[in-house]
């Protein structure tokens, strides 16, 4: 996050006028938001050879993530299927397809929690003893993984996304981040509505305080509907 608040003070102090400020806004500064829609939408992926920008793991990273080498990571929670295809890439290689990178993912559950934590102040369920949401995948010859969920909730202070670590064959780290979906009219996060709660009080991206610095590398393209159930795709470089 220093890296994030260092960039925007630069931007500040070298640009004066507020036409200019105007001109330099967030890919989100378009979007409308909406709290209904029936439709969905699609986001653009990062197309150019560039690393994955690194984010946060979070408060809530999986404890033991070889333990959960699978595929589909619902563990019988409710919610509107998803189907999630992230590919990796090697920036060092002209961006080839990245094989046999260690890929973990997790997210929260539809009413905005997660496994393996819980009873405290920052989630109140407790999830201590579950794991579902959670997973490990190895890439293919096409640097590509894919996991079986449902689509993400959202909970106070943050828009939808899924945390993603990548790792090298041998379980060195090299990435941590983030994926972003796309809102508005016709989104699938406008179709999915927040599960029961809606979407009054949801942070958009534009406002999400690992987000707001611009989603344009990390944001997936999702299509679907929740009565066929949602495909998320997403390409992420790392340099391997």
């Amino acid at each position: 996050m220093e890296r994030k608040n260092f960039l925007k003070s630069l931007l500040v102090g070298a640009i004066s006028t507020p036409a200019l400020l105007s001109a330099c806004g967030k890919e989100s500064d378009s979007i409308t938001p909406s709290t209904g829609g029936t439709g969905t939408g699609t986001g653009t992926g990062s197309s150019s050879c560039a690393v994955a920008p690194t984010e946060t793991e979070g408060p809530f990273p999986t404890k033991a993530p070889a333990s959960y080498v699978r595929s589909d990571i619902t563990d019988g929670k409710a919610g509107h299927k998803m189907t999630a295809k992230i590919t990796i890439t090697n920036t060092n290689n002209s961006c080839a397809a990245l094989a046999g990178a260690l890929v973990d993912i997790w997210h929260c559950d539809a009413e905005g929690n997660y496994s393996e934590y819980g009873g405290s102040g920052m989630q109140s369920t407790n999830y201590t003893n579950v794991h579902f949401l959670r997973g490990r995948q190895t890439t293919d010859a096409n640097g590509q993984v894919t996991f079986t969920s449902i689509f993400p909730g959202w909970y106070n202070g943050r828009a939808t996304h899924i945390h993603v670590h990548v790792y090298a064959a041998n379980g060195t780290s090299m990435k941590v981040t983030q994926i972003a979906f796309p809102e508005g009219s016709g989104s699938a996060v406008a179709a999915v509505n927040g599960y029961g709660k809606g979407l009054n009080g949801y942070t958009y991206n534009s406002s999400d305080n690992v987000f707001s610095d611009g989603v344009t590398q990390e944001l997936a393209t999702v299509t679907g509907s929740t009565t066929a159930g949602f495909e998320l795709s997403i390409t992420f470089g790392v340099a391997a």
